[in-house]
């Protein structure tokens, strides 16, 4: 069994001409794996987060792999303002949106008779709520545009038992159901709705939030003893975004090694 990192994956131009809007995509994480892929598979891709340093520093190195300006906004997924403000910006500065990644989400450790309203409340708002935000606003857009795509951001927390992890793993849950319904209800308009489910894909941030020792745990139950790097992650979600993808709608992909 190897432990060694595949080779990263040549473009295909797989979402050549299409727009896309990714949140939470500063960083290091599966967001701007995402970004980075849907840009290299030829698409024009507005990058919004929270974090306005970071999300300059990733529209910067985005533009250095385009060869041309990315297009980056700020955007709170809690607040339906912001979200709404979001496709406007991606109105003007794409001319429309074709594809939504919905990767916005909140985790943290807290078992469940020590977790407070707040933290509860917190994961939900960002993870779930903001997911739901998100995928109304875009079936507006989409549904006037005549079709259009989006993929959530889910977890096989959503299937799976994890100490510590209720509030994520609720929230995720209720990703994966609000992606089957909202499957249905958009394919009339031509919309499809898909996510990924991830076990672990290991980024600079997950190891600030994580307990000692807990990593190195998950990273044992992966039957490729490695975790997943965030591009694989992405791989699957331009899969979801592409024509390739075109017959599926409402479906949840674990994308994992992990032993069931």
């Amino acid at each position: 069994m190897s432990k060694e990192t595949p080779p990263y994956p040549s473009a295909r131009n797989l979402l050549e001409g299409r727009t896309v809007v990714v949140t939470a995509a500063a960083g290091t994480g599966i967001g701007f794996a995402a970004a980075r892929r849907c840009v290299e598979e030829g698409a024009r891709v507005l990058i919004s987060d929270l974090h306005e340093r970071r999300l300059a520093e990733a529209a910067a190195r985005l533009g250095e792999i385009a060869g041309h300006p990315v297009a980056s906004a700020l955007c709170n997924v809690t607040k339906q303002d912001e979200v709404d403000a979001l496709f406007e910006t991606a109105t003007s500065e794409l001319g429309g949106v074709d594809i939504v990644i919905n990767n916005a989400g909140l985790g943290g450790y807290a078992p469940l008779v020590e977790m407070t309203d707040e933290q509860w409340s917190g994961v939900l708002d960002v993870t779930l709520n903001g997911t739901f935000r998100m995928t109304r606003a875009a079936l507006q857009h989409m549904s006037a545009r005549g079709g259009g795509a989006i993929v959530n951001n889910a977890s096989v927390l959503g299937w799976r038992a994890q100490e510590g992890q209720a509030h994520y793993a609720a929230a995720k849950a209720g990703v994966m159901a609000l992606t089957r319904c909202a499957a249905m209800e958009a394919a009339g308009s031509g919309v499809r709705i898909n996510a990924v489910a991830p076990s672990l894909a290991m980024h600079e941030f997950l190891s600030k939030v994580t307990p000692d020792g807990l990593l190195e745990e998950l990273t044992s139950r992966e039957a490729f003893g490695r975790a997943a790097e965030p591009w694989e992650i992405a791989n699957v979600i331009v899969f979801l975004a592409s024509d390739l993808s075109s017959y599926m709608t409402g479906e949840v992909l674990s994308v994992s090694s992990q032993h069931a």
